[in-house]
């Protein structure tokens, strides 16, 4: 007669029902972890400072003035191409768009919006000491500095995202005064269209000059008639930058100083504190078991 072979359970194997066990008669053990960990949680999202995040949506401009006329220009300019690149034409409306949103988020016009602004002593309120006008650390390599500033403002308030369906553009402040972070949205917005403006109207200058010139050394009718139409271009151009506050972003919806706190979520908090005084419950005792199987 066969005898029916059975599989021996290791002993050393920690089972569900030996885990549930050890946490019922530790019940206590374990409501009180758990309450500790989410009373912790509660408190330090009560201590932690809010932060608040403000928004604009910007439309950038992807035709630039004149640009409805290049297309009945090609056909002239095509072939005095050098002329046609000076006065800016051979730039398409993506380069532009795609300019305004870089010098949005540059470097240069974030650097210079902290310098014109004073703002390193409110990035840095607590190296800096307000009496004596003056910071409050010796070492000169925590001094902050514009750049040190610039990188501080760039990786952690400020935050700039392209929709990709609609193209909105969206500059993002996030800062624990509600009205600054409101405001330095709306005037970034505005330093990048003021930058581009007066940009534009340079350029257009310098182009209509050296095109003046270029159109007094020539007899040839058809040069001069590319010259001329090139120079409306620029003429249009420097005309709708000296007339449009929003030459390069258009401003969809400005930034409002946000009511409620972007961080922290006191109701997050609490349930993570929750979550994880009962997962170290759970943990302890399985650690509780195996300490007792070995």
């Amino acid at each position: 007669m066969d005898a029916k072979i059975r599989t021996p359970i290791p002993q050393d194997e920690i089972s569900l029902k030996e885990i549930l066990q050890l946490l019922r008669r530790r019940k206590w053990a374990v409501l009180l972890v758990t309450a500790v960990f989410t009373l912790t949680a509660g408190v330090a999202a009560k201590l932690t400072p809010k932060t608040y995040k403000a928004s604009i949506i910007v439309s950038a401009a992807t035709n630039q003035p004149g640009s409805g006329q290049t297309g009945g220009l090609n056909s002239v300019v095509s072939q005095f191409s050098g002329l046609a690149s000076l006065a800016g034409l051979a730039m398409g409306g993506d380069s532009h768009r795609a300019e305004s949103i870089a010098v949005l988020q540059s470097e240069a016009l974030t650097e210079g919006y902290i310098r014109d602004n004073d703002l390193l002593p409110v990035l840095y309120p607590k190296q800096w000491d307000a009496l004596q006008k003056r910071w409050n650390v010796s070492d000169p390599q925590k001094t902050p500095t514009v750049w040190k500033a610039t990188q501080k403002f760039k990786r952690s308030i400020a935050n700039v995202s392209t929709d990709t369906k609609t193209g909105l553009v969206t500059l993002t402040i996030i800062w624990k005064d509600r009205q600054l972070a409101a405001k330095w949205a709306n005037e970034l917005v505005k330093k990048t269209n003021d930058y581009l403006r007066a940009k534009a109207i340079v350029e257009a200058d310098r182009n209509i000059k050296y095109l003046n010139g270029e159109a007094l050394t020539t007899d040839v009718v058809g040069v001069k008639t590319a010259i001329f139409s090139i120079m409306q271009n620029e003429i249009n151009k420097e005309m709708l930058a000296r007339g449009s506050d929003e030459y390069a972003l258009k401003v969809v919806d400005p930034a409002v100083a946000p009511e409620e706190p972007y961080s922290p979520e006191p109701v997050m908090w609490i349930l993570i504190g929750l979550f994880g005084g009962l997962l170290l419950s759970l943990v302890a005792a399985f650690l509780r078991v195996a300490w007792g199987k070995n």
